[in-house]
């Protein structure tokens, strides 16, 4: 299954630049700046930039079904865990990053991600991923290197 190259959708990617909290062991919070970024090339997951855009950002690719059921319930059991704040701040989605050097805890507002995921969703409606998929570009780029 190919990906019609003439929809634009693929080359204007949604982006939303938001305000968030990170807070790492032993320290206390501090406000960074973050993009939450989709694309229908990608079309099953979203991308988390910490830093961006003004320093060096760290990224975080994940599914965009986690980051949507994390705001009702909590979700994942990898690297990546997203959930509700429900006691000390409920407008805000907590998502918990995790790697061999440590974890950081970061609160967006739910207002926020629920627009960011309009806008994903109105690209892209959950459900239909796989006709956005570029299967022969996968394909290319699992074989790589393997001649």
């Amino acid at each position: 299954m190919r990906h019609d190259p003439a929809d634009t959708t693929d080359q204007d990617p949604i982006v939303c630049t938001t305000s968030v909290r990170v807070a790492v062991a032993d320290e206390p919070p501090v406000p960074l700046t973050a993009e939450l970024r989709y694309s229908a090339a990608d079309p099953y997951a979203v991308c988390l930039s910490l830093g961006a855009p003004s320093a060096r950002s760290v990224d975080w690719v994940f599914a965009r079904s986690l980051l949507a059921q994390g705001l009702t319930r909590p979700t994942g059991t990898g690297d990546v865990v997203v959930f509700p704040e429900r006691r000390r701040n409920p407008a805000t989605v907590r998502v918990l990053l995790r790697t061999h050097a440590g974890a950081a805890l970061l609160e967006i507002a739910c207002s926020a991600v629920t627009a960011f995921l309009r806008r994903a969703d109105a690209v892209v409606p959950p459900g239909t991923e796989h006709h956005h998929l570029d299967v022969d570009r996968v394909v290319e780029q699992l074989m790589a290197g393997r001649e």
